[in-house]
């Protein structure tokens, strides 16, 4: 298929692109003018903490799909040695959902 046949996903492929630009653009030009110690900048971080907080609650309490297989006392306990190695890695995000996802597979594939 010739770029000539389609130009509807052409002119959508670059509206998409034009749209995504804009954004990043009046980011870019805005940035310099918003205090980010301000009051709207501590609602957008209390937002997508809570946001945050709301998926891992469902996750853990309301799963879907393969992780619904899961018991409930597992899905608890891998979050809480992903919390714990966490703190202990110093806020290290990353040790702290491969401690969760490494305990969440051995409690499962142990069966206990």
């Amino acid at each position: 298929m010739a770029v000539t046949e389609t130009p509807g996903i052409v002119a959508l492929v670059l509206a998409a692109g034009a749209g995504t630009y804009l954004w990043r653009a009046l980011g870019v030009a805005l940035s310099g003018r918003i205090n980010p110690a301000g009051a709207i900048f501590t609602w957008v971080g209390c937002v997508a903490y809570a946001m945050i907080a709301g998926l891992v609650s469902r996750l853990i309490l309301i799963p879907g799909g393969t992780l619904a297989g899961s018991a409930l006392e597992h899905r608890l306990l891998a979050c809480a040695a992903g919390l714990i190695a966490y703190y202990l890695a110093k806020r290290n995000l990353f040790v702290g959902v491969g401690v969760g996802v490494a305990a969440l597979m051995a409690l499962t594939a142990g069966g206990g």
